[in-house]
């Protein structure tokens, strides 16, 4: 028990967020047909744009941005302010899915992701007020 209490709040979540995402984004990037589900809930007009470069383009490209958001939530060196900035846009994307997508049977791991990027994102903001204190 004394190992979990030296991991921080801020690194359960990075390691929590990094492997779903190096996981939902390697599933998405080879497998994209198994993901095409996910367009159909989009405003029409997003689902012509993304129609203008194909569907299993749209997914492949991503399935590489969520292992890329993955890489950096995971990478330990990076600066705090691309952690934060990832974080941002974790938050944005669920956010988008559960307001576009709609409610289904997975919609539970849609909240959660959501609080965790946020959650992370709010540690984000400290840490990174804390590295520009001299």
């Amino acid at each position: 028990m004394s190992f979990l209490q030296k991991i921080s709040p801020e690194w359960a979540l990075r390691l929590g967020l990094g492997l779903t995402y190096l996981y939902s984004g390697y599933d998405i990037a080879t497998h994209p047909t198994a993901w095409s589900w996910a367009i159909r809930g989009l405003p029409q007009v997003v689902q012509n744009l993304i129609g203008q470069i194909g569907v299993e383009t749209f997914l492949r490209v991503q399935g590489v941005v969520e292992i890329l958001f993955a890489l950096v939530l995971l990478a330990w060196f990076l600066p705090k302010k691309l952690v934060r900035a990832v974080a941002l846009l974790i938050g944005l994307e669920m956010l988008l899915i559960l307001l576009f997508v709609g409610i289904d049977a997975v919609t539970f791991r849609d909240i959660g992701l959501l609080g965790g990027a946020l959650a992370l994102f709010v540690l984000m903001r400290a840490s990174v007020s804390n590295e520009k204190a001299p």
